[in-house]
């Protein structure tokens, strides 16, 4: 036996310690009670169908200098719930921004069921969003408002802004894919071998549970083996295991959230966007409107993530020249496409970005 190898006794101390912990964090996880999801205080102002507005309300009092004068509204994504954006007090791009004097709307898609499976591109981006905007116009009294679009919501984002942008005032895109078929993009892969007429056909809407599975799947050692692990080691810190966990189950709680989708939304994005890679190439439509990127001159800031694995940066940093602005500004964030919203370099670096660069550009 070489002195690298443990002997047994090693083995056996080091096996046992492993058990210890898993114990002590399997106890801990069976007595942990419900987590609360949101840290910001906020109001339900506008709803169509399963379609709910939120706007925020300040954390606190600002300085009326800092203020951003005009509002912010985001567009999540369709798939996940947008409280990501929101979690928890101090992993929170939303109330990151509230502090810096931005007024926040958020559009919550809801949970669509059997009902909706015939909803789609042209009532998301067609009705749903444009009534969203034109609701926070009429409340704010400005003719054009702030959009921001993250991942799926910033492709939907972009379409809005081609089509209708003396209503906005800029535009921000968050982890946004633009370019679907850049050798880096899995997504798209997996797309290419999957027959979407047949399974919207056969299922209706999409389910949820299956989207995550897939999304988890292509990284499955970071996101199903290592999490678990790493908690592990955290729970046995006796000055941060309270808090581990309830940050763990708040993420837990999160992934597993999916609403389904819509099936024939799923269809048309999976087809015009990824397949036929529509943003680049021209050729999405909206209620029979050719989306032109050209077409959105409002100042442009798109913000991705270094190591994100689902919107590779290659597909998002071809935005700068597709569309027709003269003021294209770019952030690359160095992370992940979850550590965007709840990491702490984040929280230090993503709403001072937003925020500053909406103030510069406000309404005099």
């Amino acid at each position: 036996m070489t002195e690298s190898t443990p002997g047994s006794a090693e083995l056996a101390a080091v096996t046992s310690d492993f058990m210890r912990r898993m114990s002590q964090g399997l106890a801990a996880l069976a007595n942990a009670g419900a987590v609360t999801i949101g840290c910001s205080a906020k109001d339900a102002v506008f709803s169509e169908d399963k379609v709910t507005l939120y706007r925020y309300r300040p954390s606190e009092v600002v300085a009326p200098e800092t203020r951003v004068k005009t509002p912010l509204l985001i567009c999540y994504a369709l798939v996940n719930r947008p409280y990501m954006m929101d979690l928890q007090t101090d992993r929170s791009l939303i109330r990151g921004l509230l502090q810096r004097g931005v007024d926040v709307y958020l559009i919550d898609w809801g949970y669509p069921d059997g009902a909706d499976r015939y909803l789609a591109l042209e009532d998301y981006v067609g009705r749903y969003l444009p009534h969203c905007v034109d609701f926070v116009r009429q409340v704010s009294g400005q003719e054009r408002i702030n959009l921001l679009g993250v991942c799926q919501g910033g492709s939907m984002s972009l379409c809005y802004a081609a089509l209708n942008p003396q209503r906005l005032r800029n535009l921000i895109t968050m982890v946004t894919p633009v370019d679907f078929h850049t050798p880096e993009n899995l997504l798209t892969k997996w797309a290419k071998h999957v027959d979407v007429d047949a399974l919207v056909g056969t299922a209706g809407n999409v389910s949820g549970d299956a989207l995550n599975a897939l999304f988890v799947s292509l990284m499955p050692f970071r996101l199903n083996s290592q999490k678990y692990v790493d908690l592990l080691h955290q729970l046995n810190e006796p000055d941060t295991s309270s808090a581990a966990l309830e940050n763990f189950l708040r993420m837990e709680k999160w992934i597993f959230d999916s609403p389904d989708q819509a099936g024939e939304m799923f269809r048309q994005f999976l087809t015009a966007f990824v397949k036929h890679n529509g943003l680049v190439k021209g050729t999405v439509q909206v209620a029979g409107r050719k989306v032109d990127l050209k077409q959105i001159t409002v100042p442009l800031l798109n913000i991705y993530a270094a190591q994100d694995h689902l919107v590779p940066p290659s597909a998002s940093k071809p935005l700068q020249g597709l569309t027709g602005t003269a003021d294209y500004s770019s952030h690359e964030f160095p992370g992940g496409h979850i550590g965007i919203y709840v990491s702490g370099t984040a929280q230090r670096q993503i709403p001072d970005k937003i925020a500053g660069w909406l103030r510069e550009r406000d309404q005099s």
